[in-house]
């Protein structure tokens, strides 16, 4: 995953080909060669946060820095997971150096911090590093609803 513009490029899981996703209010990323759904993890600022975390599908908010090692070690753990549900959540990434006010507005005092958020608005979060089946037993009553 890297972030270009306003636009995230993605790796499809199946074929390889790189996708260009931008932040959509309705459905999900699919890969434009294999047309399968695609794992939906993006980097954002303050900038484009909001348009970020306007999805159809739940959003898992990652506030995270580059120099705690918790966080590191969580990363792969939601990246699996959003492989693992692909088209049915989404993880937005957010360096808390480099977004202080979104840091604020979360009131993420200790990291990592997940937030998840449905509709806009936050319905749970969760501080600390969790194994991958932690998560994903703290996320898949969200997606049990969806396809």
């Amino acid at each position: 995953m890297s972030t270009s513009g306003d636009a995230t490029i993605i790796r499809c899981p199946h074929c390889r080909k790189q996708n260009r996703a931008r932040p959509v209010a309705e459905g999900t990323p699919r890969c434009a060669n294999c047309h399968k759904p695609l794992p939906w993890v993006v980097n954002a600022g303050q900038a484009g946060f909001d348009a970020e975390i306007t999805a159809s599908v739940p959003v898992v908010v990652d506030f995270w820095a580059p120099w705690c090692g918790p966080c590191r070690m969580i990363s792969p753990a939601l990246e699996g997971l959003a492989t693992q549900q692909s088209g049915r959540m989404k993880i937005v990434k957010v360096n808390v150096d480099e977004n202080q006010d979104l840091a604020r507005r979360y009131g993420a005092m200790s990291i990592p911090l997940l937030v998840l958020i449905e509709g806009g608005r936050e319905v749970d979060r969760k501080v600390g590093a969790l194994p991958q089946a932690q998560l994903a037993a703290w996320i898949e009553p969200r997606l049990a609803a969806r396809p």
